[in-house]
């Protein structure tokens, strides 16, 4: 299935149906009256999140949906029944968006949840509600309310425990397809990566879900490269792991860039989580392992994971940290939740 993450969709709302315009004409009822039923209610436009979903691609062959228009009403005080509404079934992590782009309409998060988009219109009154002491046999009814219309942008934001990220070719993708059951496509040339990849991951009784983001370069947020859309697959992350190349020369430059990039791109992920890796460890010798190790610790200030994706050096030791350290998030985040709860009237300060 091709990965598909934007785009664009028209929705339209149903117009109400018009009421009737009738009268009674029925054996020995000398003045019959108006009778003459309303019209039914146009469909609605939802949204809905479907959990089998991980995708956007459907609607790459459908962009256009319109909800049905409400039946007209009919003698005898007849109803018009409602128009059929119309959903539109997203995955989770999908944000809807106005024409512009910046006003959020809709935020879909959870399987399940489902969100009226567009309301449709109402039905017209037939003429048996006109009815009244001084207008015994009105003639006229309403005609049922227009349907609201809208053109509106869908864009997918993988929901993810951990995302990574890097320069192309830091070993992203090798890494994902050793921990996991995914099988990202991996060759010796920069952006085989083209769309996000998902993988699940579990160390010890803990299992996460890891985002392989494709590779940033410098100027990447004014659209170099793949440019830095799809760093909107990591905002929602808790946790950040920095793939850093180890074979090149300048592992601190190489960082840097990244780094920039991120910033660059605002939405807090700079303020996020970061555990730095550096990669293809098997390819050096330890003398320059621990060199460039302590060039990576003084930028990053931190100390960086050592790591072969390929021959497995390290990689349990590195599971287990990503595992202890989401731990560590999920308790800040549970502590964060429960301080912001009002306490009841009746508990002490």
């Amino acid at each position: 299935m091709k990965f598909l993450d934007q785009c664009k969709v028209f929705v339209r709302a149903g117009d109400g149906g018009a009421g009737s315009v009738s009268f009674r004409r029925e054996k020995f009822i000398e003045f019959g009256g108006p009778d003459g039923g309303d019209g039914g209610k146009g469909g609605d436009v939802w949204i809905e999140c479907v959990d089998s979903l991980n995708t956007l691609i459907d609607f790459r062959y459908q962009q256009h949906f319109k909800a049905k228009t409400g039946q007209h009403g009919m003698g005898r005080n007849r109803s018009g029944a409602s128009g059929e509404d119309v959903t539109l079934r997203v995955p989770p992590g999908t944000v809807v968006l106005a024409e512009d782009q910046e006003t959020v309409l809709a935020e879909i998060t959870e399987a399940g949840q489902r969100v009226l988009l567009l309301k449709g219109g109402n039905g017209g009154f037939g003429n048996a509600h006109f009815k009244g002491p001084s207008n015994q046999a009105p003639r006229h009814a309403n005609p049922g309310l227009v349907g609201q219309e809208l053109w509106v942008w869908l864009r997918l934001k993988l929901i993810a425990d951990i995302g990574l990220i890097g320069l192309p070719n830091a070993g992203k993708s090798t890494l994902l397809a050793a921990v996991s059951a995914a099988r990202p496509k991996i060759a010796p040339y920069p952006f085989t990566t083209l769309h996000p990849n998902l993988g699940v991951v579990r160390a010890g009784e803990k299992d996460f879900v890891i985002a392989d983001i494709p590779g940033l370069i410098e100027g990447a947020h004014e659209g170099a490269g793949l440019g830095d859309r799809f760093l909107g697959h990591v905002e929602r992350c808790r946790l950040l792991v920095h793939l850093v190349d180890g074979t090149e020369e300048d592992v601190a430059a190489s960082y840097r860039t990244v780094r920039r990039e991120i910033k660059a791109y605002g939405a807090d992920l700079e303020k996020k989580k970061e555990i730095v890796v550096l990669t293809k460890c098997d390819a050096l010798d330890a003398e320059t392992i621990a060199a460039r190790s302590e060039a990576l610790k003084a930028v990053a200030r931190k100390k960086p994971l050592q790591i072969s994706a390929v021959s497995g050096l390290g990689m349990k030791e590195a599971l287990y940290a990503l595992a202890r350290e989401l731990t560590r998030v999920d308790d800040k985040e549970r502590e964060a939740e429960e301080g912001d709860r009002p306490k009841p009237s009746w508990q002490p300060a």
